[in-house]
């Protein structure tokens, strides 16, 4: 007998189970070899695919359907249709047809498109995406599609990730061939380790900074923050628990295979993890997490908070992209096996990422430069902004062997973990982790941990995916031969230790926080790309372009229009910041100084006339009215430097990147000072503690 949680999985999911149901065995054989082969579909099958997954739809309550996509916002958009069709006799029937599955029609001007599309230039087309299952989300169907313009231009981030998938199978396949395997597709699989923090719903909507911008502009910091650790995998709250009970059964019936969740590092942080699905999958299901898991919260009285550092002086929020290469036999090609030096078809896959990291650092921090995350990278269990590989003693002492050419030496056998003899003994792991690691092999896949909370991951597994593409292609490039043989074992050995040496640099193992590693980074020629506009300038480099239109990725326009559409999103999003903090500051702050100076000056009047007098309230009321002049001093320059801003996008971004945030940041530290010399019931909104500590 099935249990409720697996007759709860995927119950909103048009799954192939649900597939096998609904259609004839030709039509679900044809579809199953789409899905799984990337196969073409052949048109005339929509119509019956469409009708089986109204059906379904219909008997699970659902009244309308929706074309489900990412634009370049980087969020899901839907447009819902209701499957109601008028009758003749004045009655109504639930219709779908095979066009309304394959094609939709959005507007495409009033989304992001980095001067692809303008407003008289409105037409955009949806296009199913057979490979992602359907679901049923609040009484609507949603079909997962790509984006594009009426001339074809890509407007989505799903697109590219699919174009991206294709280069890495074929490729792959291609090198496999070359090793004397014949598969029929190499899948990247992905799993997104999702970290968000739950705070009071009330303190929430106090909060302006908290509503329009997902972080704290101001808060001095609470006498308690994280140092304790106390927080850290600790016994879950009746309150948070009851709300993960129900984010996991929503994402169940989305078959979602949401597995692990626990208290994460800072007060009011928490982790959920799913199990690993193909590329596209994981981030269609990514995005459906995000989504429940701010609903969810409303319902319990709770607001998610999604921003990378939504507070300042604790640990911000990520999400790391556990990335590794799979075959539809089940094969993993990054598993290193018990003597990774004698394993020729793990040293090629493993070198070939190592040179796509090192060719390729840039697009993999471009792929995730937000203005929310360059405040987490560096530091509170962050990486930093210098991407670097970390592979483990163990697979060093392998590299360092096949580039010296020297025998490579015994493994150290790492034994067990002592333990008192009550306790079984279980085996040490080959390798430590390194949390100050941008990309760390794990064991038989590679963690990228720079990207944050709140990112659609497709874009970071577009830059990995194609840069993965490129080396396994250069890498048959040298290997194939014009008669058809395959190499020798020593011309791959050969091409592997070229390969290390070249992209040695890349490699390393120590603390990715110290000054030293930053100087030595910079000695080895590796990139430090410090803030979103740094970044996004190498968008357009020439190695770049050229890659994505080797693999039929971007075309150069589409290159132009993501960094035009980068730039601006970083802009836009200080100078909301920007504006939200003098409106703060004008309409709650200053009003709450004034109220209270005023009420200590009355208080210190008062006394004075019955011949008292308080120096420490006199010393307080000096400090206030320093502190308020200040803080309108602060106000002031950042009301001129937002009145100064350049036109150019690209010039606007560095401009928000050097004058704006150093004036907010000043601007917060008086304001901060000013919080911690007023009484609490008189600040304005609700002060760190309240909001880190509410339960």
């Amino acid at each position: 007998m099935k249990s409720r949680t697996e007759e709860l999985f995927g119950s909103m999911v048009f799954s192939d189970r649900e597939m096998r149901a609904y259609l004839p065995d030709h039509i679900f054989r044809a579809l199953s070899e789409t899905r799984k082969e990337g196969k073409a579909l052949e048109p005339d099958i929509a119509d019956a695919v469409a009708a089986a997954m109204k059906n379904w739809a219909v008997s699970k309550g659902a009244t309308h359907y929706t074309h489900w996509f990412q634009p370049m916002t980087g969020v899901t958009a839907e447009k819902h249709e209701a499957f109601l069709e008028p009758e003749a006799e004045g009655g109504a029937i639930m219709e779908f047809s095979g066009k309304e599955l394959i094609k939709g029609e959005p507007d495409a001007s009033s989304f992001p498109t980095g001067g692809l599309r303008t407003t008289f230039e409105a037409r955009g087309y949806t296009a199913w995406d057979p490979t992602s299952d359907a679901f049923i989300k609040e009484n609507t169907l949603c079909i997962p599609t790509t984006f594009c313009s009426y001339t074809g231009e890509v407007l989505d981030k799903k697109t590219p990730l699919l174009r991206s998938m294709e280069a890495l199978s074929r490729e792959a396949c291609r090198l496999l061939r070359l090793l004397g395997k014949e598969v029929k597709r190499v899948n990247a699989t992905v799993g997104c380790e999702q970290e968000y923090f739950l705070i009071k719903r009330s303190d929430y909507e106090k909060r302006m900074d908290l509503r329009l911008c997902g972080r704290t502009l101001f808060g001095a910091p609470a006498p308690k923050g994280q140092e304790l650790s106390d927080h850290y995998f600790g016994s879950i709250k009746p309150q948070v628990k009851a709300f993960m009970e129900e984010v996991d059964e929503e994402l169940w019936k989305l078959g979602i295979f949401a597995k692990t969740e626990h208290n994460e590092v800072a007060p009011c942080q928490h982790e959920l993890a799913p199990v690993f699905q193909v590329g596209n999958i994981a981030a269609d299901q990514n995005q459906l997490v995000m989504e429940v898991l701010k609903k969810t919260a409303a319902r319990h009285d709770l607001a998610c908070l999604l921003h990378e550092k939504p507070f300042e002086g604790i640990n911000g929020s990520g999400k790391h992209n556990n990335w590794a290469l799979s075959t539809d036999t089940g094969e993993n090609l990054l598993k290193p096996g018990e003597h990774p030096e004698e394993n020729l078809q793990f040293l090629l896959f493993f070198t070939a990422v190592i040179r796509a990291v090192d060719e390729y650092q840039d697009l993999l921090r471009i792929s995730v430069a937000t203005a929310g995350n360059d405040h987490r990278l560096g530091g509170h269990e962050a990486p930093p902004a210098i991407v670097s590989m970390f592979i483990g003693d163990d697979l060093m002492r392998v590299a360092e062997s096949l580039m010296t050419g020297k025998n490579c030496p015994e493994r150290k056998e790492t034994g067990s973990i002592a333990n008192p003899e009550v306790l079984p003994e279980f085996p040490r792991d080959r390798s430590d982790r390194n949390r100050t690691s941008p990309f760390a092999f794990t064991g038989n896949k590679f963690e990228f941990r720079m990207p944050g909370s709140m990112l659609n991951v497709s874009c970071t597994n577009v830059m990995l995916n194609t840069a993965v593409a490129e080396s396994l292609r250069v890498y048959a490039n040298r290997l194939e031969k014009e008669d058809g043989r395959l190499p020798e074992q020593e011309e791959i050995l050969q091409l592997v230790r070229n390969e290390l040496k070249t992209h040695k640099r890349i490699l390393f193992n120590g603390n990715g926080y110290s000054e030293a590693w930053v100087k030595e980074a910079e000695k080895r020629g590796l990139l430090n790309l410090a803030s979103t506009p740094e970044a996004y300038a190498w968008y357009t480099a020439d190695k770049n372009l050229k890659l994505f239109q080797t693999h039929g990725i971007y075309t150069e326009e589409e290159v132009q229009a993501r960094q035009q559409v980068g730039f601006e999103e970083y802009e836009k999003t200080v100078r909301i910041e920007a504006e939200t903090m003098l409106q703060m500051l004008h309409r709650e702050i200053f009003p709450a100084a004034f109220a209270y100076s005023a009420e200590l000056a009355a208080g210190i009047d008062q006394k004075r006339r019955i011949g008292l007098r308080s120096w420490q309230e006199e010393e307080l009321a000096k400090r206030l009215t320093e502190g308020v002049d200040r803080l309108r001093d602060g106000g002031d320059a950042l009301e001129r430097l937002l009145q100064q801003e350049p036109e150019e996008a690209r010039d606007r971004a560095f401009y928000s990147r050097e004058k704006l945030l150093p004036a907010m940041k000043a601007l917060r530290k008086t304001a901060d000072g000013l919080e911690q010399l007023t009484a609490r019931n008189r600040w304005p909104f609700p002060d760190y503690t309240e909001l880190l500590f509410y339960v």
